[in-house]
Protein backbone atom coordinates (compact mmCIF):
# COMPACT_ATOMS: atom_id res chain seq x y z
CA UNK A 1 0.00 0.00 0.00
CA UNK A 2 1.08 3.45 -0.85
CA UNK A 3 1.90 5.78 2.30
CA UNK A 4 1.06 8.14 0.53
CA UNK A 5 -2.30 10.12 0.65
CA UNK A 6 -3.55 11.77 -2.15
CA UNK A 7 -3.83 15.37 -0.65
CA UNK A 8 -1.70 18.58 -0.46
CA UNK A 9 -0.80 19.33 3.13
CA UNK A 10 0.29 23.33 2.84
CA UNK A 11 1.57 25.24 0.14
CA UNK A 12 4.47 27.46 0.83
CA UNK A 13 4.77 31.29 -0.30
CA UNK A 14 8.40 32.67 0.11
CA UNK A 15 8.21 36.56 0.97
CA UNK A 16 10.68 38.88 2.16
CA UNK A 17 8.66 40.62 5.14
CA UNK A 18 6.98 38.11 7.23
CA UNK A 19 5.01 41.23 8.97
CA UNK A 20 4.03 42.58 5.44
CA UNK A 21 2.91 39.62 3.66
CA UNK A 22 0.65 38.27 7.29
CA UNK A 23 -0.77 41.38 6.70
CA UNK A 24 -1.08 41.41 2.80
CA UNK A 25 -2.62 38.12 2.52
CA UNK A 26 -4.88 38.63 5.48
CA UNK A 27 -6.16 41.75 3.46
CA UNK A 28 -6.44 39.77 0.50
CA UNK A 29 -8.53 37.18 2.15
CA UNK A 30 -10.63 39.69 4.45
CA UNK A 31 -8.98 37.62 7.26
CA UNK A 32 -8.10 38.98 10.96
CA UNK A 33 -5.14 38.18 12.10
CA UNK A 34 -4.82 35.49 14.33
CA UNK A 35 -1.88 33.37 15.32
CA UNK A 36 1.64 34.37 15.77
CA UNK A 37 4.50 34.80 13.48
CA UNK A 38 6.29 30.91 14.00
CA UNK A 39 10.30 30.75 14.96
CA UNK A 40 10.59 34.50 13.50
CA UNK A 41 9.44 34.03 9.59
CA UNK A 42 6.08 31.60 9.24
CA UNK A 43 2.69 32.86 9.47
CA UNK A 44 -0.26 30.32 7.90
CA UNK A 45 -2.99 31.62 6.24
CA UNK A 46 -5.97 29.17 6.89
CA UNK A 47 -7.86 28.37 4.17
CA UNK A 48 -10.47 25.93 3.48
CA UNK A 49 -8.64 22.89 2.55
CA UNK A 50 -4.69 23.67 2.00
CA UNK A 51 -3.27 26.84 3.68
CA UNK A 52 -1.06 28.40 2.97
CA UNK A 53 2.40 29.31 4.86
CA UNK A 54 4.33 32.28 4.33
CA UNK A 55 7.87 32.14 5.07
CA UNK A 56 10.49 34.65 5.03
CA UNK A 57 13.39 32.12 5.67
CA UNK A 58 13.17 30.99 1.93
CA UNK A 59 12.94 34.08 0.40
CA UNK A 60 15.46 35.33 -2.44
CA UNK A 61 14.79 37.13 -5.55
CA UNK A 62 15.53 33.54 -7.11
CA UNK A 63 12.59 32.01 -5.55
CA UNK A 64 9.69 34.35 -6.41
CA UNK A 65 7.65 32.45 -8.13
CA UNK A 66 7.25 33.12 -11.66
CA UNK A 67 4.64 31.35 -13.11
CA UNK A 68 1.69 30.40 -11.16
CA UNK A 69 2.15 26.71 -8.92
CA UNK A 70 -1.62 26.65 -7.41
CA UNK A 71 -5.03 28.96 -8.54
CA UNK A 72 -7.42 30.04 -5.88
CA UNK A 73 -11.04 29.10 -6.33
CA UNK A 74 -13.79 31.75 -7.79
CA UNK A 75 -17.48 31.32 -8.26
CA UNK A 76 -17.55 34.64 -9.95
CA UNK A 77 -14.56 35.58 -11.89
CA UNK A 78 -15.17 39.02 -13.09
CA UNK A 79 -16.26 39.80 -9.28
CA UNK A 80 -12.79 38.42 -8.45
CA UNK A 81 -11.12 40.84 -11.25
CA UNK A 82 -13.31 43.66 -9.84
CA UNK A 83 -12.30 42.74 -6.01
CA UNK A 84 -8.40 42.67 -7.03
CA UNK A 85 -8.40 46.23 -8.75
CA UNK A 86 -10.59 47.77 -5.43
CA UNK A 87 -7.84 46.41 -3.52
CA UNK A 88 -5.38 47.52 -5.55
CA UNK A 89 -3.85 44.32 -6.55
CA UNK A 90 -0.86 44.22 -9.07
CA UNK A 91 -3.14 42.13 -11.87
CA UNK A 92 -1.07 40.81 -14.70
CA UNK A 93 -2.95 39.53 -17.33
CA UNK A 94 -6.79 40.17 -18.26
CA UNK A 95 -9.51 37.61 -18.09
CA UNK A 96 -8.63 34.80 -20.33
CA UNK A 97 -11.28 33.03 -22.28
CA UNK A 98 -13.61 33.74 -18.96
CA UNK A 99 -12.23 31.32 -16.56
CA UNK A 100 -8.95 33.00 -14.89
CA UNK A 101 -6.32 35.72 -14.54
CA UNK A 102 -3.20 35.94 -12.53
CA UNK A 103 -1.62 38.66 -10.08
CA UNK A 104 1.32 39.48 -8.13
CA UNK A 105 1.67 39.30 -4.24
CA UNK A 106 3.70 42.37 -2.90
CA UNK A 107 7.17 40.35 -3.20
CA UNK A 108 5.84 39.35 -6.95
CA UNK A 109 4.88 36.45 -6.10
CA UNK A 110 2.38 34.76 -9.55
CA UNK A 111 -0.74 33.75 -8.36
CA UNK A 112 -3.78 32.60 -10.37
CA UNK A 113 -7.26 32.83 -9.81
CA UNK A 114 -9.36 30.63 -11.29
CA UNK A 115 -13.22 30.35 -12.16
CA UNK A 116 -14.30 27.07 -10.57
Amino acid sequence: MNPILHQIGTIFIPVSDIQKARDWYCNLFDLSIKGEILFDHLYVIPLEGTNLVLDSKIYSTDNIIQTPLFHLNTRDIHQAYSYMIQKNIDIITPIEHDHWFNFKDFDGNVIMICKC
